[in-house]
């Protein structure tokens, strides 16, 4: 049976809960375009955010380790997918719109740089003279202006929706980019439970390729309930079966309890608060998304030790300063004689009339690990071909 976009809007109306962001009331996109005859409004940001440029070089930026670390490890782009499965999970729970919800997942790191946090930092602190650099506003940048597929318009021309929840998911008062959506309003529930998604996600992995890599061990984890209790119930419930599938089995539960956990927390806060549409779900003048304060412990537990025994191991350290080194030298080289960059991306400063040092900082962030790598020896190495 043929369904029309029409319908798919209508089902949503039957079928969402009454907080939930329904496709047809959006607000719309900053250039008028006809709907789609098959796809609401969210589903055809969320296809477009898919076939971007920027989503497709996530492939081969760092999520903890490098991409030449290994291919078992976590890049930019499994987290990104991770966090979208989880976020549609929640979503779902809820009644919530799904596809919003996946749109603003699969589009919240879209302008992170190469090496991770690492990258941003460093290159936060080279444009700090310029405004700064910030991956969320960023993210919101790339979609707006960098990407270039239309002849009519600069950037993806999404729905207001999502990108006001990609620079509002997470913390986003006093965020310069914020406001332009009104930095006092919370963003739609679709939005705000990709944080904690995003959250779930990247503690469950990094777990898992902590331990794969020998940096994080058994006994310290359990030092962590979430983990210690998550582990228990592997095997009780997988009895023989070898470290590598308890290690698996150990990481689902951990997802599963901190799924369940957002979930039911924030059916409990909806119901305490009275909420029953999106309105009041934007001026409560709080974030609903959060862990019960138990888990919400646990969980602050588990981040303490991933801190201590796996973001600051020597080889995790060996590899962001190694990486700031790069960003740093890239940035300065360019900086003084600019002639250095493509030209079609020097065009913005010369023909779009755009500070320097912000289209610098683009063209940075846009590269993937391995582009930063070679791009760092063609211009420092004497024997490298330029």
């Amino acid at each position: 049976m043929l369904r029309t976009r029409e319908d798919l809007e209508e089902l949503e109306r039957r079928t969402l809960a009454p907080y939930a962001m329904l496709a047809r009331d959006s607000r719309g996109r900053r250039v008028d375009e006809p709907p789609h005859p098959m796809r609401t409004a969210f589903q055809r940001d969320r296809d477009r955010i898919v076939h971007s440029a920027a989503f497709r070089r996530l492939e081969y930026k760092t999520q903890v380790f490098v991409n030449h670390e290994g291919d078992y490890y976590r890049t930019r782009l499994t987290h990104t997918i991770e966090a979208a499965q989880i976020t549609r999970t929640v979503a779902a729970a809820l009644g919530l719109n799904r596809d919003l919800a996946e749109a603003v997942a699969l589009a919240h790191d879209l302008g992170h740089t190469p090496f991770g946090h690492a990258g941003e930092r460093v290159l936060n602190d080279l444009m700090r003279p310029h405004g700064g650099f910030d991956h969320n506003a960023q993210s919101l940048r790339t979609v707006d202006w960098i990407e270039v597929r239309y002849p009519n318009f600069r950037g993806l021309n999404l729905s207001f929706e999502v990108r006001e929840g990609i620079v509002k998911h997470s913390h986003f008062k006093g965020r310069a980019a914020a406001q332009e959506f009104d930095a006092e309003v919370y963003p739609c529930l679709e939005a705000q439970i990709v944080d904690l998604a995003d959250e779930i996600a990247y503690l469950a992995h990094d777990v898992d390729d902590g331990l794969n890599a020998q940096m994080l061990t058994i006994a310290e984890l359990n030092g962590s309930r979430l983990y210690r209790e998550a582990a228990a119930i592997a095997h009780e419930t997988s009895p023989g079966g070898n470290d590598r599938v308890m290690r698996y089995q150990t990481v689902i539960r951990m997802i599963d309890v901190m799924a369940t956990d957002l979930v039911t927390s924030i059916d409990r806060e909806l119901e305490h608060s009275g909420i029953a549409s999106i309105e009041a779900v934007r001026r409560v003048g709080r974030g609903l998304a959060a862990f019960s304060p138990g888990i919400g412990a646990q969980v602050d537990e588990l981040k303490a030790i991933m801190r201590d025994r796996l973001y600051r191991h020597y080889r995790v350290t060996r590899m962001t300063e190694k990486a700031g080194r790069v960003l740093a030298r890239l940035f300065e080289t360019y900086m003084a004689e600019p002639r250095q960059i493509p030209a079609h991306v020097l065009a913005r400063v010369e023909v779009d009339g755009e500070p320097l040092a912000r289209v610098v900082a683009d063209y940075i962030a846009g590269m993937t690990d391995r582009f930063a790598l070679d791009e760092y020896r063609k211009l420092f190495d004497p024997d490298e071909r330029v």
